[in-house]
């Protein structure tokens, strides 16, 4: 599966000032790791984003927003973001700053 360059680099740009953020491809796509844990990424062009099983719900009802199936069955806590809902900067810097909250939450690995 490929992922969309010109997403990579737009989720590069806005990470790039951050500490501790690592890329790796994974899920067919290429993924940003916040301490470890998956925190966002491209698959084809989708963002991926782990908002958590407790900011699912909400992370849904944003637009253009969907349950993350990457496998035919939802996976709880990640959610696919169509492009249209993050096309303006701010929105993607949002999803971004909503999956870093998240990840840095967990325990360190």
């Amino acid at each position: 599966m490929a992922f969309d360059e010109a997403i990579a680099a737009r989720l590069r740009a806005a990470l790039a000032r951050r500490r501790g953020i690592e890329e790796r491809r994974m899920f067919g796509g290429l993924a940003f790791l916040a301490g470890g844990h998956m925190a966002c990424g491209v698959v084809d062009a989708k963002l991926m984003v782990r908002v958590g099983p407790d900011g699912h719900a909400d992370a849904l009802r944003q637009p253009h927003a969907r349950p993350m199936d990457f496998t035919g069955k939802p996976l709880r806590g990640f959610v696919y973001v169509e492009a249209p809902g993050f096309a303006a900067d701010a929105d993607l810097e949002a999803w971004i700053a909503r999956a870093l909250e998240f990840v840095r939450a967990l325990p360190p690995k």
